[in-house]
């Protein structure tokens, strides 16, 4: 189900953003940065700070992740199944090393997610006949403009 393009944008930008319900059904997403590709069917994050999500998913474990290359408009989203692995669990201890996180001290519990579809995010841009050079060149410039500016004194 996981194409290589799909593994190489989890990979690099290991940056997803999880949408989970609450038991009343209000939304919630949330960033996380550790996310790990398992499997061809199977990915999963590291949990540090995130007591709603783990909480949404308890209650519901039905879960979908984005990721994103801010720099081209394109991404992925996954939906699936989370199953939420906590510290202590002989499984924990198997998964972790996986996650490959400078954070894994703080990481409470792994939420394994078997992705039941994978589709392609793609900025409406590219309808008007723009390429992935071009927005990279475009994206890349805006966001040294965003960069602050040291200031220098003598």
């Amino acid at each position: 189900m996981l194409t290589q393009d799909m593994k190489r944008v989890i990979e690099e930008h290991r940056l997803g953003f999880v949408a989970t319900a609450a038991s009343d059904g209000t939304p919630n997403v949330s960033p996380k940065g550790t996310f790990a590709v398992l499997d061809d069917r199977t990915i999963a994050f590291g949990e540090i700070r995130s007591p709603g999500t783990i909480r949404n998913l308890r209650a519901n474990p039905r879960i979908e992740v984005n990721f994103v290359d801010v720099f081209v408009r394109k991404g992925y989203r996954f939906a699936g199944m989370a199953t939420v692995v906590e510290r202590g669990e002989a499984r924990f201890e198997i998964l972790l090393p996986s996650l490959r996180s400078a954070l894994a001290h703080r990481i409470r519990a792994v939420v394994v997610i078997a992705v039941t579809k994978a589709l392609p995010l793609t900025s409406p841009v590219y309808d008007h006949g723009k390429t992935e050079p071009e927005l990279r060149r475009a994206w890349t410039t805006r966001f040294r403009m965003l960069q602050p500016r040291e200031r220098f004194e003598e």
